[in-house]
């Protein structure tokens, strides 16, 4: 086994090989595995198998066998992350760092579809947003990129400055401050420092910041910070909404973009992306057809046929805030026959039937008619009969499909955990 190395060589070697590795069932031949460790896993138990299959392999506790393609080290997550950040500053490129509570995957989207007409542009690929996710990320880029947009996911404090720390991002912006993650953050204030750690880093940093005009919270956060602003008309960037009857359609700088996106509250993230666009030179037409080319998947913010129904499926995830949006949007969609189908909020904590009590109100507010809620955490929370109660997803299917619902406007919202959007299969 070879000793403990510099991140230098370890990097030498990195540039040599296939790429990462953290899963011996995706590993590729020349491919360096890192044994990481987790409370149900253990990578280093994989070592002698990576290494059969052909990888070269770092790990942190000692082997049984020697092979100078065994790299000790002192922690394989740490290393990991060095090495990410290693290779970050070798790249000398816009590195654009995203934080918030709702909206980030979609904005990242729009963003790297605008960015795309022009440049080489790599941007978080799933949901590798974390400790573990954001280095994986990093060390994806190849030497030809051009630009890196790239997702931050926090769910408790200090968790974004440490993922700062890893990427270094040169720019950033935050999509908002919602009630996610309470259980880990605590109260929505800690949310507002946990997010605000992105804009301190670049304060210290010199780095730039993009900001919606029309939050108060962002634009009092980034007072001290170099800011574009985008949102009303005294920002840099502004637009308006013209139609929102499914998909949004907006304005800006005379120009007409028409989306393939639900909901109003997507209308900051589009005009986020176009504030990127703009500050890197992409042209107008070029920042249209991003817009407009981009098809929302895996649940967020999608538009679906159904037989002669029209479901919005924003069931990736959910917390208050995003559903609260949802529900408001949904309400002034134009439709003879809507359906709202809601399932239960996760990882709330003590805030969980207090929020849900608040989305049954709003419910109430918007006169909706016909609502179907599925989980536990809604049954708990409302104390009427007034609407239709299901435990688990295949039991609300089951009722679906039995009932032949033809003409309606439909909206799926829930935690990734219900998995509403079994309902379309």
């Amino acid at each position: 086994m070879a000793p403990i190395i510099s991140i230098e060589k370890l990097y030498s070697i990195f540039l040599s090989s296939q790429g990462i590795c953290t899963d011996t069932r995706k590993l590729q031949k020349g491919c360096i595995f890192f044994a990481l460790k987790g409370s149900n896993f253990n990578g280093n138990l994989f070592a002698e198998q990576a290494l059969k299959e052909g990888a070269i392999v770092v790990v942190d506790e000692p082997q049984k066998i020697a092979n100078d393609k065994i790299i000790l080290v002192d922690d394989a997550l740490k290393t990991l992350q060095e090495l990410a950040t290693h290779h970050r500053h070798q790249l000398q490129i816009p590195f654009i760092a995203i934080a918030g509570s709702n909206g980030k995957t979609t904005t990242k989207e729009l963003i790297h579809s605008v960015l795309s007409t022009t440049y080489n542009t790599f941007a978080t690929q799933g949901n590798l947003n974390n400790h573990i996710g954001v280095p994986l990320t990093i060390l994806s880029l190849k030497k030809d990129t051009e630009m890196a947009v790239i997702e931050l996911g926090a769910n408790h404090l200090h968790e974004t400055a440490f993922l700062c720390d890893i990427l270094q991002p040169d720019f950033g912006l935050i999509t908002n401050n919602g009630k996610d993650h309470l259980e880990g953050y605590g109260n929505i204030e800690n949310v507002k420092k946990g997010n605000g750690e992105l804009f301190d880093f670049l304060k210290l940093n010199n780095g730039i910041a993009f900001v919606n005009a029309n939050d108060a919270d962002l634009m009092g956060a980034s007072a001290a910070l170099k800011r574009i602003t985008y949102g009303n008309r005294s920002a840099n960037i502004a637009g308006e909404i013209i139609s929102d009857n499914p998909f949004l359609k907006i304005e800006w700088n005379n120009k007409l973009i028409n989306t393939q996106l639900f909901g109003k509250y997507n209308f900051d993230n589009i005009l986020c992306a176009i504030a990127i666009g703009t500050y890197f030179k992409v042209s107008d037409e070029n920042i249209c057809k991003g817009i407009e080319s981009y098809v929302p998947k895996n649940n967020r913010s999608q538009v679906v046929q159904l037989n002669s129904n029209t479901i919005v499926v924003d069931c990736y995830n959910a917390n208050p805030s995003s559903m609260s949006l949802a529900i408001e949007s949904f309400a002034g969609l134009t439709a003879p026959k809507k359906l709202l189908i809601l399932g239960d909020m996760f990882e709330l904590g003590e805030f969980s039937n207090r929020e849900h009590k608040e989305i049954l109100n709003l419910i109430e507010q918007k006169q909706f008619s016909n609502v179907v809620l599925v989980g536990t955490e809604f049954a708990k929370a409302d104390t009427t009969t007034k609407y239709k109660h299901f435990t688990t997803t295949p039991e609300l299917k089951k009722w679906f499909d039995e009932n032949h619902f033809s003409n309606y406007s439909i909206l799926l919202k829930g935690s990734r955990g219900m998995a509403l959007e079994k309902l379309l299969g």
